[in-house]
């Protein structure tokens, strides 16, 4: 008699998927971290270093304060916003070459590559930035912000582009690697036109208008509009960046189904 085989329920599937990505999530963090000295623990010191490093930096050559705002909160918000895109976005280059023979197990799809990677560098992020925020209010360098709420949907709008832009990145990587090194490029451009820099308040508005074209500039004013509250006049349009995540998200994932399609273990 043949054999029937029985289908998963959407539960059943859904607690299988949770498995496979708190599997790779496992792996990546191994592989990247080791075992030794603090172990897992660089997931959220890395990127905390890095910010206190630059945030150290700016405050020594900006004597503390630049066109009237902490030079602390200012540094903190907009390097920390540039990471949480950058990095996760990184994390996606090379992801199905490195981890090529784990899809030989069905179970296994791109996209778990993908997200599990992720979610390692967008917590390792989002970690750091809440602990030097807390950090530096406890010790009265930065007050309390002014708006949690806004603060919030910039940084979720952002995640939100990291991963739809990751998806797009990573698979165009696997499609040509002459991708790879005009990303590498573009990013770096990117960082300075991020809004990581500069708020938009200080710009003539000719240039503003060019500058709000750039998605990651409308996230870091929300961000910083949060902070800040009507200390300085911010500039933002959340449905623009809904918008553009929307159609990366959706480019991000039929690209991601041609790799599967196309890709052999």
């Amino acid at each position: 008699m043949a054999r029937i085989l029985k289908k998963n329920t959407f539960h059943e599937s859904l607690k299988i998927q949770f498995r496979v990505i708190g599997a790779l999530l496992m792996r990546e963090i191994l592989t990247k971290y080791g075992r030794h000295n603090i172990g897992f623990m660089w997931i959220f010191v890395e990127p905390m270093l890095f910010v206190l490093g630059v945030t150290a930096l700016w405050s020594f050559v900006r004597s503390g304060h630049a066109h009237g705002i902490s030079v602390i909160s200012f540094a903190l918000t907009g390097y920390s916003s540039v990471l949480l895109w950058r990095n996760a976005v990184n994390s996606c280059a090379g992801a199905i070459t490195a981890n090529l023979t784990l899809l030989y197990h069905r179970n296994i799809h791109i996209l778990d590559l993908y997200f599990a990677r992720l979610l390692l560098n967008l917590t390792g992020t989002t970690i750091a930035f809440i602990f030097l925020m807390i950090f530096f209010i406890l010790i009265e360098v930065m007050v309390l912000p002014k708006d949690l709420l806004l603060m919030f949907e910039g940084w979720f709008l952002l995640v939100w582009f990291a991963v739809s832009l990751g998806f797009v990145i990573g698979s165009l990587i696997e499609m040509s690697k002459f991708i790879d090194r005009m990303w590498h490029t573009v990013s770096y451009l990117m960082f300075p036109l991020s809004g990581a820099l500069f708020m938009l308040d200080w710009m003539p508005e000719n240039v503003r208008e060019i500058l709000l074209w750039i998605p990651m500039v409308h996230a870091t004013e929300m961000i910083r509009g949060g902070y800040y509250g009507d200390i300085i006049p911010t500039y933002y349009d959340p449905f623009y960046l809904i918008c553009i995540n929307i159609v990366l998200l959706f480019c991000g994932l039929l690209l991601v189904k041609q790799i599967q399609q196309k890709i052999i273990p």
